[in-house]
């Protein structure tokens, strides 16, 4: 694993803007492609072996928390349970996901947390950093099937839903989240779909239908939502959810994913499995140095790292006295930047990795997306 020097396109910021990838320059520069990382395909392979081993891991806690009842653990109120075991038992259907992972390209991947609810950076790893590969390096390989994987997901949920008309909604005032709700949608017409893409905000509902409509008084049948649950759960509309047949995306059984309280649940249950660190609700453990993280935490906010005499923290709006306490590695430094590696699953299946870097330990909203490519030997997935 390397970080090259690359040449950077002359019309790079055009083609990102015709993908819609139009926050590319926001805060200083989100996106860069003056650097690229290189991996081999056994590292590559070893990216995707812990991706798989990862998702299996956490499909199985969702039905352990379950029977267990360990809502409590993870701080769920119990008006939100009934919706989660419903939909788990329903086996509605999920969309995709996000590992972010500490890898240097030498040591095995380490699971920082599980973006399991509404990660971003799609636009980025699906298709800018394809463009980007084939036209710079088109010698090379790249781990992405994430475009093709999402259309085929797409197709996989159409059949198990009752309309062929899907609704994608985010919060209307944030670019990224607009624009990575009209690349699914995109991605979703491919596949079969009629869709309808509208602010969050003008989702109503109609008691005497009992049913949830759009601004024109469409019924929504299917809704992917680019909104967390715990914000959804809280909303004054919330308790009506129970009352429509509506199918989410993703679907409420995600929750429990979603939660970095997870951490120390898998921590429990696969003590010293090779992917994961140890981690506490209770607090640090044994850990000499740890990483506090607030239960329900975004864009690096709220963040403590403890290392010995040594206090990192990061501003934010959660609540840091309801956390987790991970072990503390410090992130790979190449030249002084710190890549985290995200990897995505589609479905259940891994599609691919994007890759954010930053000067420092705890990455926020201002972290570089960077792309990558796979020197040439065994194929990839």
């Amino acid at each position: 694993m390397y970080r090259r020097a690359m040449p950077p396109r002359a019309d790079w910021p055009a083609q990102l803007d015709r993908i819609g990838l139009t926050y590319h320059s926001e805060d200083g520069g989100y996106w860069r492609e003056d650097v690229a990382y290189e991996f081999s395909p056994q590292q590559i392979d070893c990216l995707e072996s812990a991706t798989v081993s990862l998702h299996r891991l956490c499909v199985d806690a969702v039905e352990r928390i379950i029977r267990e009842d360990r809502f409590a653990d993870l701080r769920i109120p119990e008006g939100w349970r009934p919706r989660i075991i419903e939909s788990w038992e329903r086996q509605e259907p999920s969309l995709y996901g996000r590992f972010d992972f500490w890898y240097d390209g030498v040591g095995v991947p380490k699971l920082l947390e599980y973006n399991a609810d509404t990660p971003t950076s799609l636009i980025e790893a699906a298709v800018g950093q394809w463009g980007w590969q084939r036209e710079i390096c088109p010698e090379a390989d790249q781990f992405n099937s994430l475009h093709e994987r999402l259309i085929g997901q797409w197709g996989a949920i159409r059949g198990q839903a009752s309309s062929d008309l899907l609704h994608l909604v985010c919060l209307d005032q944030s670019d990224e989240d607009r624009q990575t709700v009209i690349y699914l949608a995109d991605t979703a017409t491919q596949a079969g779909w009629r869709v309808q893409t509208l602010p969050i905000e003008q989702v109503g509902w109609v008691p005497g239908r009992r049913r949830f409509v759009d601004g024109r008084n469409e019924p929504i049948s299917v809704l992917f939502k680019l909104y967390p649950w715990e914000w959804l759960c809280q909303d004054a509309f919330a308790v009506d959810l129970s009352r429509s047949s509506m199918l989410v995306l993703e679907p409420a059984w995600k929750q429990v994913l979603s939660h970095k309280g997870l951490l120390a649940l898998l921590w429990e249950w696969y003590p010293d499995h090779q992917n994961l660190l140890p981690a506490f609700c209770s607090g640090p453990g044994d850990c000499t140095a740890y990483v506090r993280k607030p239960f329900w935490s975004r864009e690096g906010a709220n963040i403590s790292i403890v290392n010995g005499d040594q206090v990192l923290t990061t501003p934010g709006p959660y609540d840091a006295e309801t956390s987790v306490f991970q072990q503390y590695v410090s992130l790979p430094a190449f030249e002084g930047w710190h890549p985290v590696i995200g990897s995505w699953v589609i479905g259940d299946e891994p599609a691919g990795i994007g890759i954010r870097e930053d000067r420092g330990l705890i990455h926020g909203n201002q972290s570089r997306f960077v792309p990558h490519y796979v020197v040439k030997g065994v194929s990839v997935s």
